[in-house]
């Protein structure tokens, strides 16, 4: 059992805290209004005595935290928490989304991912990217056709990817290490294309991505 707190009560951030409820964790939604019908509403619906409390009180309580915030949150609310989650294991499942006229693009990739910049925002934190490469649905119900989808991981600690892939592992999802942290320019990309076919592509919300092997 794990004291796992979830910053952001959205529907990423309410779909995970579900699924590791279910799995005998210990939530805690960190909240700027934790007394808010809205968060009193998710706290509800993931029952396992869920609660939630302000993003320090939160992050103070947890081993391990998500970040399951709007991109456009990040800078502001993270560098509070640094001193609360040093040395702890924080999965990012954000991504670096700017909205266009076209609809959302990613605002970074190419020299740094987000999930670098959150290690930069979090610098004694062990950050590991995750969570990030399929919509909320998908975290609700990771099992396709009778097959685990996949969701991939990267960071530079071992220890901390080792954590992340067994609560990846809890939510219902097949892991798979993508390597360091670095790498989540390419997971943030693949977000980007479930995005695309999501949104753009006719695939609608429905589905998601699995890996096939040979023998």
């Amino acid at each position: 059992m794990t004291d796992i707190a979830i910053l952001g009560p959205g529907p990423v951030g309410e779909a995970l805290g579900g699924r590791f409820a279910a799995a005998g964790h210990r939530v805690i939604y960190g909240s700027r209004d934790p007394g808010a019908e809205a968060v009193r509403a998710v706290v509800a619906r993931t029952g396992d005595g869920a609660r939630a409390a302000a993003p320090i009180a939160a992050a103070q309580a947890c081993e391990v935290a998500v970040i399951a915030l709007p991109w456009g949150a990040v800078e502001t609310a993270l560098p509070p928490l640094a001193e609360a989650l040093a040395g702890k294991t924080v999965i990012d499942a954000t991504n670096p989304l700017r909205a266009t006229p076209a609809g959302p693009e990613l605002s970074m990739g190419f020299d740094v991912s987000g999930g670098e910049r959150v290690q930069a925002l979090l610098p004694g934190a062990r950050v590991v990217k995750a969570f990030n490469t399929t919509g909320w649905g998908g975290m609700v119900d990771p099992v396709f056709e009778g097959r685990r989808s996949v969701m991939f991981h990267c960071g530079d600690d071992a220890a901390a990817c080792e954590t992340a892939r067994g609560l990846i592992e809890d939510v219902g999802f097949e892991a798979v290490h993508a390597g360091p942290l670095s790498a989540a320019r390419l997971t943030e990309a693949h977000a980007m294309l479930w995005i695309h076919l999501a949104y753009r592509g006719g695939q609608g919300r429905d589905w998601a991505f699995g890996l096939l092997r040979r023998g």
